[in-house]
């Protein structure tokens, strides 16, 4: 399949877009210092018949990548991020609409960085995705209002060691999300940390083809 790299200023994010053969698209996000080519050939092995969209950060640390500012380790940028998050959500409908995907068949996969602004994504716009693998999150607010998740599938895929995300920080967006009507599952990695393991990926590629091929018509 041939991928695009779109600098369009009406859709806003440098990009890479790849067609599929089925209906879903997955929405790839990457980690600090990653760009928009990071995470696409994991995308297609655990999708092969997705559309890919993956766009590149806006926010550079040191020359790096990011989809939001922090003012330090563990400490965000919360407006910031707010900010970015809406401009994430309209990049993802306005991309939808140019490419002729279905925007009610949008999952999300999101690293570490990507995560946490796929967080902001199901927190600050419910509905945007049909569901979210959250590769190493955290919660990085707690919203004003309950979102309406109902409709929604949620992987959480936590490190036990993860220095940048506690137990209690995991188990708290879980039980948000759960709270706000998705349907959440919860994966902790025996002995890991922010990295991932061969073992983390099966359980992310079971989760989505389980999502995938369970919604087809």
């Amino acid at each position: 399949m041939s991928s695009t790299d779109d600098r369009a200023p009406e859709l806003g994010f440098v990009h890479v877009y790849e067609p599929g053969t089925g209906d879903w698209t997955l929405l790839l996000l990457h980690g600090t210092g990653g760009d928009e080519h990071d995470l696409v050939d994991l995308g297609r092995q655990l999708a092969p018949a997705a559309a890919l969209l993956s766009p590149r950060g806006q926010v550079l640390e040191n020359g790096m990548p990011r989809y939001f500012r922090r003012l330090a380790v563990g400490r965000l940028d919360i407006p910031d991020l707010l900010a970015r998050t809406d401009e994430l959500a309209q990049f993802v409908t306005s991309a939808a609409a140019a490419y002729g995907r279905d925007p009610r068949r949008v999952v999300a996969l999101g690293l570490s960085n990507g995560a946490n602004i796929a967080v902001s994504l199901l927190l600050r716009h419910p509905g945007l995705l049909r569901g979210a693998a959250l590769l190493r999150p955290m919660l990085p607010y707690e919203p004003e209002r309950e979102p309406d998740l109902r409709g929604t599938d949620v992987l959480i895929d936590a490190g036990e060691r993860d220095p940048y995300s506690s137990r209690e920080q995991s188990e708290r967006l879980a039980e948000l999300l759960g709270a706000a009507g998705a349907e959440v599952t919860a994966h902790r990695e025996p002995g890991a940390g922010h990295g991932l393991t061969q073992n983390d990926l099966r359980q992310t590629a079971g989760w989505i083809a389980g999502l995938l091929e369970g919604q087809e018509a």
